[in-house]
């Protein structure tokens, strides 16, 4: 009986302990939806009140009307489809390679591969926008898809999930007299899906959310993503329509909240996937 009540006590205690940092997290999220249904100026002079005194969808009115918000929108995903597309593409290909073909500096280019993925963004900006202006693709949504199509994590992603596949289903297509290419389509696509999954669910969030990399190749501001047009509701050096910021940063999270919510098992199943050997 001692022991179950220590057990239940401990069990209470964690869970206690667990909802208050939920609670701690979602804070923040929680006071900037309710502030969306504020006018700037209510906001400003009582920043801390969670309800509004009066609801209004002024904010949410202006982004629409101030704005060209849905062609925002329509560049992020065109971007974020195209990135994500490409990139499981080629990672599940280069993965497949580095996983069942055997070649002369096959771990030196891998581990060449790991070691970028440990280089900050902030080292290849420079480097990046040259290129990029070089091909004259600056401040074009190609500025955005060309450097993203390949993928350091999601190589690695697949080569580990690959590395798990028995040889034997390889050599027995081989056999059957199926080439490389319908092997990959046919044998190991079907089976890198949980894989391309998680990668999917980590190459969209990263891409939606990009606004470093906007920032530096696009200028039009037809041409914006919605992270980096938040930047627009500033009315000039020292004045930032607060309430409307804070609606768009709320239509913002919404697409990859949803995306969330219906693949967490997936986004879940990739991280531990990333671990495995």
């Amino acid at each position: 009986m001692t022991r179950r009540r220590s057990f239940h006590i401990y069990h209470l205690f964690f869970i206690v302990f667990g909802v208050f940092f939920v609670f701690v997290m979602l804070m923040p999220y929680i006071w900037m939806l309710f502030n969306t249904f504020k006018k700037t100026q209510e906001l400003l002079r009582n920043p801390y009140r969670m309800l509004p005194i009066q609801w209004t969808l002024s904010s949410y009115a202006t982004v629409f009307k101030r704005t060209p918000f849905f062609g925002w929108f329509r560049n992020s995903v065109t971007v974020t489809v195209s990135v994500t597309l490409i990139v499981l593409l080629s990672s599940s290909i280069t993965g497949f390679v580095f996983a069942k073909f055997r070649f002369p500096g096959r771990n030196i280019l891998f581990w060449i591969i790991l070691a970028s993925m440990m280089v900050p963004f902030q080292t290849t900006m420079i480097p990046n926008f040259l290129i990029v202006n070089q091909l004259h693709l600056y401040n074009t949504l190609f500025a955005l898809i060309v450097p993203a199509m390949v993928s350091g994590f999601g190589i690695f992603l697949c080569r580990q999930f690959c590395e798990g596949i028995p040889d034997s289903l390889w050599e027995a297509a081989l056999i059957d007299g199926a080439s490389n290419l319908g092997i990959y389509f046919n044998v190991m696509l079907p089976l890198l899906r949980p894989c391309l999954a998680a990668l999917a669910i980590f190459t969209f969030l990263g891409s939606w959310n990009e606004y470093l990399q906007a920032l530096i190749m696009l200028e039009n501001v037809k041409n914006m993503t919605l992270p980096i047009a938040l930047s627009y509701f500033t009315n000039g050096a020292h004045t930032v329509d607060v309430s409307a910021c804070l609606a768009a940063a709320a239509l913002i999270m919404l697409p990859v909240t949803i995306v969330f919510l219906f693949f967490q098992k997936h986004f879940i199943k990739g991280a531990a996937i990333s671990g495995m050997k």
